[in-house]
């Protein structure tokens, strides 16, 4: 027995398709790696290092508080769900509200956010400056703030749109970081370095 489609299935959906598939299988096969769809293509990321880890650690400090006041939550290795042909981005850390919509148990939706975060590795620094901050705009995020230490710098993208986000704060690691609303608070971004 054949099946006939109504609509002729085109190679770039096909191959997304395939890309899909892929990234599931690897998810499930290394669930100790940072497995993401970034660009069309799937990338497995080590497991961070301790200089990774105390920079994470230093923003959960200054941001828990905070949160926690507001009954929202910060996810780790949760995905970003921008719709079902697009890119999958594994965050360091995420800021959610209570209750967001989800796409599965291991996405969240990219404009359901507060703030994701992405903190950068050797291996990361075109795709955490250029290729997710194009993607996360289209999807709504509000705010990503991407630190890099080996640049010494914070960077904070806000105002997405499709052609990306509208404003960009700099700051060299030690100086504040005020974060817009609904936020009202400064990252320290010493505590960083």
């Amino acid at each position: 027995m054949s099946i006939v489609l109504e609509n002729s299935i085109d190679s770039e959906t096909a191959g997304r398709t395939d890309v899909e598939r892929r990234y599931q299988e690897l998810s499930e096969r290394w669930p100790d790696y940072k497995v993401e769809i970034i660009d069309g293509r799937i990338v497995v990321r080590e497991v961070p290092t301790t200089d990774h880890a105390d920079i994470i650690f230093g923003l959960l400090i200054q941001l828990m508080p905070y949160v926690t006041k507001r009954g929202w939550k910060i996810w780790q290795d949760v995905a970003l769900f921008f719709g079902p042909q697009v890119d999958r981005y594994r965050p360091d850390l995420l800021v959610v509200p209570p209750d967001p919509p989800k796409w599965g148990d291991d996405h969240v939706h990219g404009e359901a956010t507060y703030l994701v975060v992405e903190v950068v590795s050797k291996s990361s620094v075109h795709d955490d400056h250029e290729v997710k901050p194009r993607t996360c705009a289209r999807g709504g995020v509000p705010l990503y703030l991407v630190v890099d230490a080996f640049a010494g710098k914070a960077r904070l993208l806000s105002h997405p749109g499709k052609d990306g986000y509208a404003q960009e704060l700099d700051v060299k690691l030690g100086e504040p970081l005020p974060l817009p609303e609904p936020w009202e608070l400064t990252i320290d971004t010493g505590r960083l370095a």
